[in-house]
């Protein structure tokens, strides 16, 4: 199976993480980690190091960070490049983990678990628009 890591800012990776597991359920093979306030860099390095080493069974991980290019993304991209089997995506949402948490249950292929990732996150950001309803008028009363 395809591991996942969870990573963001203050508590973004447990906060979704608690998302993910009420409406999936509970998840093998995967691990957050929190940048907290108090972490450096070195701490939030040792933490992710911990949590990969913890899916190091798993033929690939991909890690979910916050933001693209925030602290979480770019420590996540130095600690996994190295190890070869680690692809990190930015912008992550709830929609698009939810997906990837059951889709890899059954998909194997780690450039489409990406693919499925990126286009769900993608499609789930909208505004709804409001329109205005006519009501008919009735003659006979109510």
């Amino acid at each position: 199976m395809i591991g996942l890591l969870v990573t963001g800012h203050a508590n973004f990776g447990s906060g979704i993480t608690s998302s993910v597991n009420l409406i999936a359920g509970e998840q093998e093979d995967y691990r957050y980690v929190d940048f907290l306030p108090t972490y450096s860099l070195e701490d939030l390095s040792r933490e992710l190091n911990k949590a990969l080493d913890d899916l190091k069974d798993c033929e690939h991980i991909l890690v979910f960070a916050d933001l693209v290019g925030g602290t979480p993304f770019r420590t996540a991209v130095e600690v996994g490049y190295p190890r070869g089997n680690v692809t990190v995506i930015g912008g992550t949402n709830l929609p698009m983990l939810l997906e990837v948490s059951m889709t890899r249950k059954f998909e194997d292929d780690v450039e489409e678990l990406v693919k499925t990732a990126l286009q769900t996150g993608s499609e789930q950001v909208l505004k709804y628009e409001f329109q205005a309803v006519q009501q008919e008028e009735c003659e006979d009363g109510i």
